[in-house]
């Protein structure tokens, strides 16, 4: 499985799949039993870190690194690692509270004015009624 992910990272295949053939054989690199897959895992997701223009990315990869570094006995650093990537959670919170707040703005616009149009409409339906 490990060559299929790295034959197809290799590939001259797009980038968002190539990133993802790379998490793929990263997360099999750092759970792996030998140490020395453990520390390919880390040479490549930290070789992979500074090219990741998400977020998420970056927590995922961070993540990973934690995991290897612990993996590998190397826990204050995977600490860190940890640290880091719930700094970056906090972002990631604050955006998606951002993004529930805009669309609630939106839903309460959108029930407002269904609320109108139908108290518009028993208006309309009650005046034509005395005449």
């Amino acid at each position: 499985m490990v060559r299929f992910h790295r034959s197809e990272a290799e590939k001259g295949s797009s980038d968002k799949l190539k990133g993802e053939c790379i998490m793929r054989l990263s997360w099999a690199l750092v759970h792996s039993k030998r140490a020395e897959d453990v520390q390919r895992g880390i040479a490549m997701l930290e070789a992979s870190l500074s090219g990741s223009n998400s977020p998420l990315q970056v927590r995922e990869k961070l993540y990973l690194l934690a995991v290897g570094y612990y993996r590998s006995g190397n826990y204050s650093r995977s600490r860190q690692l940890v640290e880091r990537c719930l700094e970056v959670g906090i972002d990631l919170k604050k955006a998606l509270e951002d993004k529930i707040t805009k669309d609630g703005v939106i839903g309460i616009g959108i029930a407002a004015t269904a609320v109108g149009l139908v108290a518009g409409g028993i208006a309309a339906a009650l005046s034509a009624r005395k005449k």
